[in-house]
């Protein structure tokens, strides 16, 4: 398969006077349409990683490499562009506007590439939503729907740009057992129906155990990395 994203001997140093070594010469590869976690303790540096895969954040040392292209040698800008339509993100904390109805929310990085809504893209977002299983309720204020439901509209958002991967830090941190079981299967099902890249960081083995792929980071430093 063709590798979407290349992280070549990254590491991740933060302050001056005192420095801290966050990552390791981290070396990874992730393929086109794969479903992989990275694990790792509480300040084991998947955070800082994810950062850096996104590119919210540069590596100290190392290239990074999106669809083939190395970020490392673009300006802020064109990976503000590369970031809209090649990368959705999801979070633990799923930052919806609360003044916004669930669909006005999908809809919101498009309408800040573009700066309007077309019809066309309107009938993707209630496809997404669709897809979500909240057609019900896209016209709900976000604010009044539940965690659950929330967090569902968070990757219906993820997905209106229709990037090639999608980055999720701690996507059920918040949420029941049951609505992470939900969360789990509907990435899974994207993952299967759209052909999106799935890179998904958890302290939940269970959540982790059952991508096709598990990377560990322990003190900065790949541990493990399992396919299955």
């Amino acid at each position: 398969m063709e590798k979407i994203m290349e992280l070549r001997n990254i590491d991740k140093i933060y302050g001056t006077q005192i420095q801290t070594q966050v990552l390791y010469d981290i070396n990874l590869s992730f393929e086109q349409g794969s479903f992989n976690s990275i694990i790792g303790q509480s300040g084991s540096g998947k955070s800082t990683l994810l950062n850096i895969m996104g590119t919210l954040d540069r590596p100290t040392n190392g290239q990074v490499l999106i669809k083939g292209i190395p970020a490392n040698e673009m300006t802020e800008n064109e990976l503000a562009d590369l970031r809209n339509t090649s990368i959705g993100f999801v979070f633990q904390f799923h930052y919806l506007l609360p003044e916004f109805t669930a669909i006005e929310n999908v809809l919101m990085p498009f309408q800040i590439q573009t700066g309007k809504i077309t019809k066309e893209i309107r009938n993707k977002a209630e496809e997404y939503m669709d897809l979500v299983g909240l057609s019900q309720v896209r016209n709900n204020p976000s604010s009044k729907m539940s965690g659950g439901q929330q967090q569902r509209t968070a990757i219906a958002r993820a997905l209106i740009n229709r990037p090639s991967i999608i980055l999720a830090d701690e996507p059920t941190g918040n949420l029941d057992s049951d609505s992470t079981e939900t969360i789990y299967e509907l990435m899974r099902d994207i993952n299967q129906k759209l052909g999106t890249t799935f890179i998904i960081i958890t302290h939940d083995r269970r959540i982790a155990e059952k991508a096709d792929r598990i990377v560990e980071i322990k003190d900065g430093r790949i541990n493990l990395d399992i396919r299955k």
